[in-house]
């Protein structure tokens, strides 16, 4: 069984958070603020104080650093395995990350149109089976206070074509919780609330590994 811990959306706060320990700790992204090179090196500092033997990350649209000076920000986070549009198999388990979203005001990683996004998606290989991503699908854990859902619809089908095990993802803070549809196991794992307070807790899941040929 292999342990993973999710955490997303920490914002600069991830020393006030306390990360319970597992095989694989996943963070769906915004771990910054602005995504400056001072914030970088504080959360891949505090990435390697924790004793998780894998760190899986990708960027949100805080995360600036890694649009705009791609090189730079992912030599900076040596403590982790950055994902962006991109895998990795870890311990039998098959990870794809995304940072991409539909166009959310003129911050990183914005999308506007379903083709730019359909394109990105259509990316996730099949046989995924811990899909990490920085927005919601449609209608999962999307609904905003104002009582709206702003999840990607082209995120929605590609997951329901793909099936992973585990979709993990944030940017909806007070979408935080977990549900089970199909089968697939959507995490919300959003660790700041609305009023960006770091009191949601690490979602902690195990998984078993997959034996391929």
């Amino acid at each position: 069984m292999i342990r993973l811990v999710a955490i997303s959306d920490t914002h600069n706060r991830h020393d006030q958070i306390d990360v319970p320990d597992g095989d694989v700790l996943v963070h769906g992204g915004d771990f910054t603020g602005r995504g400056t090179p001072d914030e970088i090196r504080a959360f891949n500092d505090w990435l390697g104080t924790l004793p998780h033997r894998h760190k899986v990350v990708i960027a949100g649209n805080h995360d600036w650093g890694f649009q705009i000076s791609p090189e730079n920000a992912r030599a900076a986070l040596t403590n982790a395995i950055y994902l962006e549009d991109s895998g990795v198999e870890i311990e039998g388990l098959r990870f794809y990350g995304s940072p991409w979203q539909p166009w959310f005001m003129d911050w990183a990683f914005n999308l506007r149109t379903d083709a730019e996004l359909r394109s990105k998606w259509d990316l996730i290989p099949e046989g995924t089976d811990v899909l990490i991503t920085h927005g919601p699908p449609r209608g999962i854990l999307d609904r905003t206070v104002t009582l709206d859902d702003v999840g990607c619809l082209e995120l929605r089908r590609a997951v329901e074509r793909i099936a992973p095990r585990l979709h993990i993802f944030g940017h909806i803070h007070e979408g935080y919780g977990q549900t089970v549809v199909g089968e697939t196991t959507f995490v919300n794992a959003s660790t700041c609330n609305l009023f960006y307070r770091p009191v949601n807790p690490p979602v902690v899941l195990d998984l078993e590994p997959v034996r391929r040929p």
